[in-house]
């Protein structure tokens, strides 16, 4: 598990727990990923969407299961998840171009149009994106949420 050995799941990893939406979902523009790869008691995700598309169950320490056909990709628990492991993509957004939604705890934070290098897991840069907004309302509790434009093989 390259979580344990690296300290970030790898993609295989992500791809392969369920919270990853289907390809065919995925498509279909603005969905949720979730990257939880461990076992933990938590499931903030499961009570901030209110669609039900993301289930934990008991006992709370189930990963979360996304069900693709529920999610409208609203990106409300996108906050919530104190493991910051929730993201919102869109393969869709325009030619060529994609959009991720991340929560973002640093400071100072970005502005709408600016340009930032866009990082990996392990914090490497891969390139550039656009800021397209930055949201942080009350309901995040000091959690805000950038929307990032990249180029789509970076999605």
């Amino acid at each position: 598990m390259s979580l344990e050995k690296n300290g970030y799941p790898d993609i295989d990893e992500i791809k392969n727990s369920p919270g990853y939406p289907k390809d065919s979902r995925l498509a279909r523009g603005n969905c949720i990923v979730i990257e939880c790869v461990q076992e933990i008691p938590c499931n903030p995700c499961e009570v901030a969407c209110k669609f039900g598309a993301i289930k934990v169950g008991q006992p709370i320490t189930n990963l979360p299961v996304l069900d693709g056909k529920l999610c409208t990709g609203c990106g409300s628990c996108i906050a919530d998840c104190p493991g910051q492991a929730i993201f919102l993509v869109n393969k869709t957004y325009a030619p060529g171009k994609a959009l991720v939604a991340f929560p973002y705890e640093f400071y100072p934070l970005p502005e709408k149009d600016e340009i930032v290098i866009a990082t990996n897991r392990s914090g490497k840069d891969i390139g550039k994106g656009k800021v397209v907004k930055v949201i942080n309302p009350k309901k995040n509790d000091r959690t805000p949420v950038i929307y990032l434009e990249v180029p789509l093989e970076l999605a």
